[in-house]
């Protein structure tokens, strides 16, 4: 029997029944797949899953209270010794990401949890600090508001999350506040507020910061925006050197750190200038104490590695606080003050100076003539930059000692 075009359909007896069995097993073959394919006498041929449910009942974590899951999460998010302990949480499951990032969690966060190195900085980054900082955490205002007012170059943003933290009574965004407020960050040398920079300072003091209370020794020594009180001061100083002492032997003890070695007198207190951070921070070491060197905060180490990944200044005739430990850059030309002895080194504040003299400073600092800018005509030469005093003297070296 021939179709319209011609061709023959095939016959039942014709080969055998060999076409016939060809196309009874093409049938068979259609039909086996929509079998499998509707889901009729699959066969699994994965290896199965073990299921959640376990006798009926639904998987035991899902069972938890969201209270309960909450509250093991801010005890993580507070005690986290970096960023990637508390990350690895949120990465872990829907349901810990979205418990995770509940503003009750992000609150409580800790502040090695905002420890995130320059290398490493993102927009994600940055949405995950903003967000702990609309949580009400004091540590992420701070972060975040020193990297916007630093490196980010949104002074006001900054200025008002460092102000934020503040409020909370945060010693270190009170302290930070006071060092804009003594070289007019962000503005003009006429912005300087030298009394509101002593009262941010005597605040922070009040809360423990050693270094804010070292700063307000040193203004009270010097009269610089308060009344000169020299005895005063020098009761500042000392005590910012016994709040030190006092810091590093707790967190030494809890650490369980032998401090034996650190009260040995040594006859050569200050180290070789090759040599800086040999037996730990020699800002002690006048009184027979070689106490190791107190580390820097998160936010002032990203500083420091965010200026030095971009060649180590912060813009054309920009320097950076020459302390280490720092990280502050300069806002504009010539806001930091210099070593008035040899011109080489600046810093933001006398906290920064007196840790640096003692720690690196006094055996580079040589005394050379009137140093003179680079560039002529500059803020310097007109009278527009400061100086610090050096430590050659001998009174300085008096003071310093016990800053």
């Amino acid at each position: 029997m021939r179709t319209r075009r011609g061709l023959c359909y095939p016959r039942v007896g014709c080969g055998g029944g060999g076409d016939l069995f060809l196309f009874s097993e093409k049938t068979e073959v259609v039909k086996k797949r929509m079998r499998d394919f509707s889901g009729e006498h699959m066969v699994c041929r994965k290896r199965k899953r073990n299921s959640s449910v376990v006798s009926g009942k639904s998987d035991l974590f899902d069972a938890l209270p969201d209270d309960l899951v909450i509250s093991i999460l801010c005890k993580l998010s507070s005690t986290a010794g970096c960023p990637s302990d508390f990350i690895n949480v949120l990465i872990t499951c829907k349901r810990l990401n979205g418990l995770g990032l509940h503003s009750l969690v992000l609150s409580k966060a800790s502040q090695k949890t905002f420890a995130i190195r320059a290398k490493n900085w993102s927009d994600s980054a940055h949405r995950f600090l903003k967000q702990c900082a609309d949580a009400g955490n004091v540590e992420a205002c701070y972060s975040l508001g020193m990297i916007r007012f630093y490196c980010l170059h949104n002074g006001g943003s900054g200025a008002s999350l460092m102000a934020k933290a503040a409020i909370s009574s945060h010693a270190q965004a009170l302290y930070s506040l006071a060092v804009i407020q003594f070289n007019g960050s962000g503005g003009s040398k006429n912005d300087k507020d030298l009394r509101a920079g002593v009262a941010l300072c005597a605040r922070a003091a009040f809360l423990g910061h050693i270094d804010a209370l070292r700063e307000l020794g040193h203004c009270l020594q010097d009269g610089y925006g308060v009344r000169q009180n020299i005895t005063e001061g020098r009761r500042f100083l000392v005590q910012a050197n016994a709040r030190e002492l006092a810091t590093v032997i707790s967190s030494a003890s809890a650490s369980a750190i032998p401090t034996r070695s650190w009260f040995t007198w040594n006859p050569h207190p200050h180290p070789h200038p090759r040599n800086i951070n040999c037996g730990g921070c020699p800002l002690l070491s006048d009184f027979g104490c070689n106490v190791p060197a107190p580390e820097a905060h998160p936010a002032s180490r990203f500083l420091a590695e965010w200026f030095a990944s971009r060649g180590g200044s912060p813009g054309q005739g920009l320097r950076l606080c020459s302390h280490v430990s720092c990280g502050r850059p300069e806002t504009r030309r010539h806001e930091f003050r210099r070593c008035s002895v040899c011109g080489t080194v600046n810093y933001c504040s006398r906290a920064c100076q007196a840790l640096d003299w003692k720690m690196r400073h006094k055996a580079d600092c040589t005394p050379t003539e009137r140093w003179v800018d680079d560039d002529e005509g500059d803020g310097a030469a007109n009278g527009d930059a400061e100086d610090y005093d050096g430590g050659v003297n001998g009174e300085n070296d008096e003071v310093i000692a016990e800053s």
